[in-house]
């Protein structure tokens, strides 16, 4: 890890020194053009005052050509001091996942929390300190979503799953790929980033501009009025009535549902950058050099029956939304009352909609996917000590080698876990704090990424596709009147359903009805163990019930048991996080309730 770690100090450094030559150019491009701004000026005024000074207005009209020509230069510049600060800020970033400073990124998916989901909040999937917010890179509204769904809702298929591995795994050796394709995608204003408008906008097309007819009148006049001008001013062979009769009829054309045309037009100012940054980003895509069955398939998404590809589609918007803005310009007027401008951009408009529009939504989701994709890309690269799981078709299967809980950087603590046929249900004991609800999420968490197709946190692991379920953090729900006990038992009665009815179950449950009295605990837990068993659940189930470890005699094997210690050092209680075979013998809830400095008296 600290060979990756080194690679972003690198890039961080050589961007830092890049945006230092930067800064100095834009700071020196500035004077200078300030410096022709003024002498601009001062020969323009010596020109008007000297009336027939040749050499001041030879100087006048050099200084404003470098004038503009240095704030041409001075403009690129900046857009390139931008896009290279975002390179840094990349690197950077990434330098804060390796160490574990992740956790106050803003992009950390809160608004897909749902407190309903089978295992999305046990799992920390999303919120703060969430799996969402370490692994997401994704900068659209389109990458967020698609990486919401593959972290929230596993795939089910193994050839579904083992062509996005290699899509992931190919895509986590581009990493100056990754990091352009997310240079380009903040470069939008987050203000214009609503989806469901922009395609909204892109597919809603008025019939009236495209009418064979209407397009032919429009295209035809200004080319007769122009005729008659020329006729008129230069060969003198039409009356100039006649000419400026033509211009006034196009200028009351003009006036025609002009209200409502001005907002159909000028809506496309609020799309602008967006359109421009979709274009560049799809060109990226369709350019990408890629061997993977998966990203070949996205790539071709992006191409229409005549050949032409989304890039090319939104690049000629692009071109037709610079046409369309001219027209705020007021020395733009009288060219579109020659050319009914308006008239030419709301055809042009109305073309592309109906040739280009209906195929937006594909566009965008593309773009989402490989965003998504991405984001689990840097998991590869970043680690590539983990591994690529094997996704198996026979059922019943978690085997995993030095499996750890990928969000834990420092004092990370890795176990070997093995599920399998007859053992499907490992019940896990052991004091307060020693590890157990942290392995359950560690197996979860895993298992998510490996349905997802991202490596996983373990040296080698194998698994079958199996539907998740977890029942750990049920608090009270007072919106729902629900009370925290009632809302396990809605969970694990989700779980049962499930089991029984919809195939492969792998369930996660910690401290199992820890809401009632210990022996109602222990008879619910036992016939819910035996429950699952009969309906060939696999899972873990954590408690502190000891009495509960019998069931692996009754259950000849199908259920095993494990367990974690702790142990005393100068009168301090350790844990080591290691995960042990048996049934777990000691106790450790007084010692820490007299941390807690209260006075416990020995009654024995």
């Amino acid at each position: 890890m600290e060979k990756i770690r080194n690679i972003y100090k690198k890039r961080v450094a050589y961007y830092s020194k890049t945006i230092s030559k930067l800064a100095k150019s834009i700071n020196t491009l500035g004077n200078l053009r300030l410096l022709a701004g003024i002498i601009g000026v001062i020969n323009g005024i010596f020109f008007v005052a000297s009336r027939n000074s040749l050499i001041a207005l030879i100087i006048f009209f050099i200084s404003i050509a470098v004038f503009i020509y240095l704030v041409s230069i001075y403009n690129n510049l900046q857009r390139s001091e931008d896009y290279i600060t975002l390179l840094k800020t990349i690197n950077e970033d990434s330098i804060k996942r390796l160490d574990g400073d992740w956790t106050d990124f803003k992009d950390d998916g809160a608004e897909f929390k749902n407190r309903q989901h089978r295992f999305s909040e046990d799992l920390d999937i999303f919120g703060e300190g969430s799996l969402f917010q370490w692994v997401s890179r994704s900068t659209t509204p389109m990458g967020k979503i698609a990486l919401a769904k593959m972290l929230s809702e596993p795939e089910n298929k193994k050839d579904v799953i083992n062509k996005r591995q290699k899509a992931v795994e190919e895509l986590s050796k581009k990493r100056w790929w990754r990091q352009r394709l997310q240079v380009e995608g903040l470069l939008i204003d987050n203000r214009y980033m609503n989806k469901e408008r922009f395609l909204q906008w892109a597919t809603n097309a008025n019939g009236s501009f495209s009418n064979a007819w209407v397009v032919v009148g429009i295209r035809s006049l200004p080319i007769i009025t122009m005729s008659l001008l020329v006729m008129a001013y230069l060969i003198n062979i039409v009356p100039k009535s006649v000419a400026i009769l033509a211009v006034t009829l196009q200028g009351l054309l003009l006036l025609i549902d002009m209200k409502r045309r001005s907002k159909t037009l000028d809506l496309v100012y609020t799309y602008k950058n967006m359109i421009r940054v979709y274009s560049r980003m799809l060109d990226y895509i369709e350019k990408g050099n890629f061997h993977a069955e998966h990203l070949k398939e996205l790539q071709q998404s992006l191409v229409n029956n005549k050949g032409l590809t989304a890039g090319q589609q939104l690049k000629s918007l692009e071109k037709l939304t610079d046409r369309i803005l001219n027209r705020n310009n007021l020395a733009f007027f009288p060219i579109n009352i020659l050319t009914l401008w308006d008239y030419q951009c709301m055809i042009g408009l109305e073309a592309w909609k109906n040739q280009s529009g209906r195929f937006v939504e594909k566009w965008l989701d593309t773009i989402g996917t490989m965003e998504a994709l991405s984001s689990l890309a840097n998991i590869g690269h970043d680690y590539p000590q983990w591994t690529v799981p094997e996704i198996l078709d026979s059922p019943s299967v978690f085997l995993g080698k030095v499996v750890g809980h990928p969000l834990i950087a420092k004092g990370q603590v890795c176990n070997d876990i093995a599920i399998q046929e007859p053992s499907r249900i490992l019940l896990i004991t052991g004091s307060n704090m020693s590890g157990k609800s942290t392995l359950l999420r560690t197996v979860g968490i895993n298992l998510v990424l490996a349905y997802a197709g991202a490596p996983v946190c373990a040296s080698s692991m194998k698994c079958s596709i199996v539907n998740l379920y977890t029942c750990m953090r049920i608090s009270d729900n007072l919106e729902r009147k629900i009370s925290s006990f009632y809302g396990e038992l809605l969970r694990i009665k989700e779980i049962v359903a499930a089991a029984r009815n919809s195939g492969q179950v792998f369930f996660l449950i910690d401290e199992v009805f820890k809401g009632t009295n210990s022996h109602d605990r222990h008879l619910g837990a036992k016939f819910l163990i035996k429950q699952l068993d009969q309906d060939r659940a696999m899972g873990l189930i954590s408690t502190h019930d000891l009495e509960l470890a019998d069931i692996e005699q009754e259950s000849k094997g199908s259920v095993k048991n494990y367990h974690f210690q702790e142990y005393y050092k100068d009168n301090e209680i350790r844990f080591d996080y290691k995960l042990r075979s048996g049934v777990s013998t000691t106790r450790n809830a007084l010692h820490l309730i007299k941390m807690a400095g209260i006075k416990i008296k020995d009654e024995s």
